[in-house]
């Protein structure tokens, strides 16, 4: 159970999934649309998520060749949990942001290690 968590609950695997959501996307379109990501860490989280059923691929022998992905059934039922976790971050960016500030304006907490 914890591999699949892991899976899931990466950073990449859930920006992937809620790219997917609204049908096929080639991989340059997902690497445009996800911001930050490195070509070959796209290509080995799409693996994984492709390894796990949770994405397909699909090569069209096109000149140049063209590759699609897409979610599985299986990944697509993945899509209401993740988007309630968007939804919450979404809904809560403000109050955290908050709570950071208060925490690192605050004393830092001295460490039980911290030489006297």
């Amino acid at each position: 159970m914890r591999e699949i968590l892991d899976r899931v609950g990466d950073k990449w695997s859930l920006y992937i999934i809620t790219t997917l959501k609204d049908g096929p996307v080639r991989f340059n379109d997902l690497r445009r649309r996800i911001g930050g990501i490195s070509q070959r860490m796209l290509t080995l989280t799409l693996r994984g998520l492709e390894r796990d059923g949770l994405v397909t691929r699909t090569l069209f022998p096109t000149i140049p060749p063209r590759v699609d992905y897409e979610l599985t059934e299986l990944g697509r039922t993945l899509l209401a949990p993740v988007m309630g976790l968007v939804m919450w971050a979404s809904a809560n960016q403000d109050v955290v942001q908050a709570a950071r500030v208060r925490y690192d304006e605050a004393d830092a907490p001295v460490s039980s290690f911290a030489k006297t």
